[in-house]
């Protein structure tokens, strides 16, 4: 079937056209026939690569030229990002169509984007502008969500459940388009969603699944490949016969250790293979690794940059926002040969591969040794298999050490069934949060009306309100003990402190810990003191780093034991391992304020660049709402304290700076160089010229007049 023999707008068809592409494939023909394009709900589960997001945009076009307004739900930022690319090239250009990213401050409802057509945003976000009542919200005429199976997520399912059915209450007579990967209970979720399926296996590039012993890949349909004997480790030899074919390989591992590893020894063999790389790839591949050095030398980007020269890249969080960008557009433009990657990139970008080789099936859980990786999982490894234009076939290709191993992996991986999709929604710690949620910033009163709700949730769907009614009860309990709600007569209201620990999207949980110690806290604690109280909070990731021993831990807090708000436990007390790991985070958190380079964060602590972020990212949140619960709970004391550290550990830099890093183009690297040249404070940077700033910040003309143009409005 053509395209444009579809009954949609001509700017789509034209901007597909200048794209290449011309016809749909088979699960587009299916949704067209579901009805997709007449405002039928649908749910659309087929393999990676097999259309899916453009079986949105054709909907959302009709919805943009009727006077619709389009939301469109992804899991992660990098979704987002990738996104908005593709929404830009095909549904806004030659239009009068906008499109906006809405993705972080969590205590907004971002009015300014009423005035955009369509909005990309995260789960969480969307939450939370549902909690802040956003009034454009009821424009919304079509729900697109992206990566639908992430229901079942422990971590990120319960928030995505939530937010279906709050905006199916909102906007009930919304269309709705769920896509994802193959689910094989399809038929709940689209009982759920009161939803039509489109269901296929079909795939542009065809998939063959295997088993790798040694040098020889046995297919799940009987057809064997000899691989050349080129390397004694079978990762390499897989990867080297790949080369040598002309495809690339994405390898996933279980650690970030061992994705590391692997890229090394891969490397050093294309090192010593100057066969194998091209001269002009090579040229190409030193522009990547400088730009990995541009952004910060340390131990750990010097390490990357040499890899990525060889051809060769990992993949982990531990990669900051800039570096996984180089590598995923290295890898994409076919310069990087191979990217070794843990198991977060099978469920984010897009990033495809003539051959993945997964190198285990078993994953060592601490508490319960080493288990099984699920089925789904493995299935979203081998989904990026056979990349569009460049590969006939992709290769998914699981290693293993032994007959028995083979046997088991080609029984249980390669010919097993799919988990089913369940809901994860009735762990208490999403329970207490979206509990808090429903009471605060919507119409439930009684418990009653809390079980009537999570009845039409996807847990409710599947087996009815009534199995976490305990669990629902306990939770109220909980957060009237805590005082953010109040219940008379059966009936519950949130507190003033209730509605706004709802609004800034924190686990009553952090409130209670962080309203505790206010209480009972010291009179001037230090800047470390706040830090460790935060760092106590459960939404402050453990983030992978060096091991410091409990003497230096210890010997730390000695120094610092005047100014600490929580009080320092007995070395015998349960609580005493956590209050010392508290510190451990405070101290990388401290050293970032007084503006230690990465680098030397990286050198003393360990901390890998995406693993810094993420932890200033939620200590910068925690941080500001400890002053949000300061204020409305009547310490006053500790409302500026908390609001100052809020931004210091945004910009990582002390107090003196932070006038100049609010101004954009401006951070803390810049901020100090201009405070060193005497321009202390806004007023006298105003005196500055466009020479100067080029001067003493070695920038180019157009940031420069940027800064003084923003000190003049």
């Amino acid at each position: 079937m053509k395209i444009k023999d579809l009954s949609i707008p001509k700017f789509i068809v034209e901007n597909l056209e200048k794209k290449g592409i011309l016809e749909l494939y088979p699960p587009q023909v299916e949704a067209i026939k579901a009805g997709v394009l007449e405002g039928e709900n649908i749910v659309v589960s087929t393999p990676t690569a097999s259309g899916k997001t453009l079986i949105a945009f054709f909907s959302a076009s009709i919805h943009l030229v009727e006077g619709g307004k389009i939301l469109y739900l992804v899991p992660l930022r990098a979704l987002a990002s990738e996104k908005i690319l593709d929404v830009n090239e095909i549904l806004c250009e030659g239009t009068r169509f906008k499109v906006a990213i809405s993705t972080g401050d969590y205590d907004s409802s971002d009015p300014w984007l009423e005035a955009y057509d369509v909005i990309i945003s995260t789960n969480e976000k969307v939450d939370s502008l549902l909690r802040h009542g956003a009034s454009w919200m009821k424009d919304v005429t079509l729900v697109v969500v992206d990566e639908l199976h992430l229901i079942g997520d422990p971590d990120r399912g319960p928030t995505l459940e939530m937010v279906i059915t709050r905006l199916r209450k909102t906007i009930p007579n919304a269309q709705y388009i769920a896509l994802s990967a193959t689910i094989s209970n399809v038929g709940d979720l689209a009982g759920w969603l009161k939803a039509k399926i489109v269901r296929s296996d079909w795939r542009p590039v065809p998939l063959k699944e295997g088993v790798l012993i040694d040098s020889r890949i046995e297919f799940i349909d009987g057809t064997v490949k000899e691989l050349k004997p080129l390397d004694r480790s079978s990762v390499v030899n897989a990867v080297l016969n790949i080369l040598l074919e002309g495809g690339q390989t994405l390898i996933f591992t279980s650690t970030r250790k061992k994705a590391e590893e692997y890229a090394l020894k891969i490397a050093r063999t294309f090192s010593e293979r100057l066969d194998l790389i091209s001269w002009e790839d090579r040229e190409k591949l030193k522009e990547y690794a400088e730009e990995i050095l541009a952004e910060e030398r340390s131990g750990f980007t010097e390490n990357l940059a040499k890899l990525i020269e060889n051809g060769v890249a990992f993949h982990h969080a531990g990669l900051s926002y800039h570096q996984r960008k180089i590598v995923e557009e290295a890898f994409r433009s076919r310069f990087l040969k191979t990217v070794v990657a843990t198991p977060t990139l099978a469920a984010g970008v897009n990033l495809p591969a003539r051959l993945v080789l997964i190198t285990e099936v078993k994953r060592y859980i601490p508490g319960y040794g080493y288990q099984s990786i699920p089925v789904i999982e493995y299935k979203q490894f081998c989904g990026r298999a056979g990349r569009p234009l460049y590969d006939e076939v992709g290769y998914a290709v699981t290693i293993a050490k032994n007959k028995e191993e083979k046997e088991y992996i080609m029984e249980r991986y390669v010919k097993g069934d799919l988990e089913k999709i369940v809901s994860r929604l009735a762990s208490e710690k999403h329970l207490r949060v979206h509990v808090l949620s429903m009471i605060a910033t919507s119409n439930i009163g009684t418990l009653g009306d809390l079980l009537k709700f999570f009845g039409e949730t996807y847990l409710g769907y599947l087996y009815g309100s009534r199995v976490i009614k305990e669990k629902v009860e306990n939770i109220v309990e909980f957060l009237s003990r805590g005082r953010f709600i109040e219940v008379d007569d059966g009936f519950m209201k949130a507190t003033k402190l209730g509605v706004r620990v709802s609004q800034l999207y924190i686990d009553p949980l952090t409130a209670l810990i962080i309203l505790r110690n206010l209480d009972e806290g010291y009179e001037r604690p230090s800047n470390f003191g706040l830090l460790h109280l935060i760092a106590l909070t459960p939404e402050i990731p453990r983030i992978p780093m060096k091991k410091l021993g409990v003497h230096i831990l210890e010997e730390y807090l000695e120094r610092k034991k005047n100014g600490m708000l929580v009080k320092i436990p007995n070395r015998d007390d349960e609580f005493y391992e956590e209050y010392l790991d508290a510190v451990r985070l405070a101290m990388v958190l401290e050293a970032w304020i007084e503006e230690m380079p990465d680098s030397e964060l990286y050198d003393r602590f360990g901390i890998q660049p995406g693993d810094m972020a993420a932890l200033r990212e939620s200590a910068e949140w925690i941080a500001y709402s400890a002053s949000q619960i300061a204020k409305i709970s009547g310490h006053s004391k500790y409302v500026t304290p908390f609001q100052i550290l809020s931004e210091r550990i945004k910009h990582g830099v002390r107090e003196e700076l932070l006038p100049l890093v609010r101004l954009r183009g401006i951070g803390r690297v810049r901020a100090r160089a201009l405070y060193r040249a005497g321009y202390t404070s806004i007023e006298k940077l105003k005196a500055t010229t466009v020479e100067d700033l080029k001067r003493i910040l070695g920038i180019g003309e157009k940031i420069a007049r940027s800064i003084l143009e923003q000190l003049n409005t």
